[in-house]
């Protein structure tokens, strides 16, 4: 927590210390001492080599681009929306995650702003993206919805113990699920929850597991392993309906649009891609060598430099 809030604070001096140079000249003092003093001119000097003062001002100069091309698509309403929906999954610890990100209300503010003009950026990109050949490949892989009854627990054995109980004649599987799952989405509906192949929200295998089912059947045990942000867990679904795919994608485009426009938005490369091309349409001069690595990283994504765009 001290590390970011003190490369926040260094950040945030590096600018305050541009903003300086843009209005007052390099000359200006920042700090007078005994037979010494710092003007913004040297402080500027020191600090634009650090990574942070970097991705600042490379933040930045995307924030001014975006903001002028999608301003308009972004309102106050649908920041503060999000801001709401920040607050109520956070709840008491909002506060806490301002600090830890080194951000103010107003900071965190601005940040929300351009995160959303960059989803609607990739959104604007990834719906000129999308062909018929795009949506056809997209359909081959799909698995349409089924609606399932699904009970996660949090041991092998409980799981084994569960499953056995379902397996019973004349067994309840809702009511199981209702007295052992712990997964707090479904638990009080019986477990019941409809997906399809594009939903993130249920675990690959237990997706995998029952795509394979028929309607009315019951799965084995699915071991979900662990993974960075949380500890292994075991899955048992009943699968009560399916729906049949066709051969007609275009019954599907709508579902495919959103499932294809969401592999985009986590898509590295093409986000980068997005920046890379708003930076050049732009006309983004870099004038100081410190800072066109950095810049070079997006604009590379479509093979120029900031050598190339900028003017010597």
């Amino acid at each position: 927590m001290k590390k970011k809030f003190v490369a926040g604070a260094v950040t945030l001096l590096s600018v305050m210390a541009l903003t300086a140079c843009a209005q007052s000249g390099n000359d200006k003092d920042i700090v007078t001492m005994k037979g010494d003093t710092i003007t913004v001119g040297d402080f500027y000097d020191e600090i634009k080599t650090n990574q942070g003062a970097q991705q600042y001002l490379f933040q930045m100069t995307i924030n001014k681009v975006f903001e002028k091309e999608y301003g308009s698509k972004v309102s106050d309403k649908d920041v503060e929306k999000k801001i709401e929906e920040q607050k109520k999954q956070l709840g008491d610890a909002f506060n806490s995650y301002l600090t830890q990100q080194g951000l103010t209300e107003e900071t965190n503010k601005k940040q929300i702003r351009s995160n959303l003009l960059l989803e609607y950026a990739v959104d604007q990109a990834a719906s000129k993206d999308l062909t018929d050949e795009t949506y056809k490949k997209a359909f081959e892989s799909y698995t349409p919805e089924v609606t399932a009854n699904i009970i996660k627990v949090e041991s092998e054995e409980k799981a084994n113990e569960v499953l056995a109980s379902a397996q019973a004649e004349g067994a309840d599987f809702a009511q199981i699920a209702k007295e052992n799952s712990t997964d707090a989405s479904t638990k009080d509906k019986g477990g019941e929850i409809t997906f399809d192949s594009g939903t993130t929200t249920v675990p690959t295998r237990v997706k995998e597991a029952a795509f394979k089912l028929e309607e009315n059947a019951l799965s084995e045990v699915i071991v979900v392993p662990a993974s960075q942000n949380q500890a292994a867990s075991y899955y048992i679904v009943k699968v009560t309906k399916k729906t049949e795919k066709g051969s007609d994608w275009k019954k599907y485009k709508k579902r495919l649009k959103e499932i294809l426009t969401a592999e985009r938005k986590n898509d590295a490369n093409f986000i980068r891609s997005i920046i890379a091309k708003a930076m050049s349409n732009a006309n983004i001069k870099v004038k100081d060598d410190a800072f066109k690595a950095t810049f070079n990283q997006y604009m590379q994504n479509i093979g120029a430099t900031s050598d190339s765009s900028s003017s010597k």
